[in-house]
């Protein structure tokens, strides 16, 4: 594979989702984003094949037997992960595209596995972890969303500070120091992966 994967993993609520839909829109000639399956309810917002394909638990563990599956994890009682087809498809490609995924921590671990015994994925997964700045910020973060309960909320800043004891396995670290400062340190790292040529982005 010519272009790289390049896969943004941390605690929810750090982050990633903006990081990455601001890398889709500076780079949209060159990075493609992968769509992952889960088996939560969507968001307000959210798009089906979009933001991930929403899938019911039964067709998501069948799909778990079936060996289509690169990866996937139980995150806060939900099902999570990426389709082998969906990384794959790209394998007959221009060979021109980076391909970009936010996925959780565990997941991003069993990711880097998989592609060290695929031809076409070695060597080419770059793996980033947005460590926030304290976890009352993460609290305050997942309370200004206001997509969880408290209990809730609760419940994935205990699965953050697990996720954090894991950050040295990522090839990058991103201590958070707000939105702009974010993007930018996560842009050059990205650039200073991706061998495709900067001309076409609109940065």
């Amino acid at each position: 594979m010519e272009g790289i994967v390049f896969v943004i993993s941390g605690p929810a609520g750090v982050g990633k989702t903006t990081l990455c839909n601001r890398l889709l829109s500076e780079f949209s000639s060159r990075l493609r984003r992968v769509v992952t399956a889960t088996t939560r309810k969507p968001r307000i917002g959210e798009m089906d094949g979009v933001d991930y394909h929403f899938l019911p638990k039964e067709t998501f563990l069948a799909q778990v037997k079936q060996g289509s599956f690169v990866e996937y994890e139980v995150v806060h009682q939900n099902l999570y992960g990426t389709q082998k087809d969906a990384l794959l498809v790209f394998s007959g490609d221009s060979r021109t595209n980076d391909l970009l995924l936010n996925i959780d921590v565990n997941g991003a671990s069993s990711l880097k596995n998989f592609a060290e015994n695929n031809t076409f994925l070695r060597g080419a997964v770059y793996s980033v972890f947005v460590l926030p700045s304290s976890i009352e910020e993460l609290r305050d973060r997942l309370v200004q969303r206001g997509s969880d309960d408290l209990a809730e909320i609760e419940k994935r800043l205990k699965t953050a500070e697990r996720e954090i004891e894991k950050k040295e396995q990522f090839d990058f670290v991103l201590p958070s120091q707000g939105k702009d400062a974010d993007y930018q340190r996560l842009r050059d790292y990205y650039l200073s992966c991706s061998s495709n040529p900067i001309e076409g982005s609109k940065g």
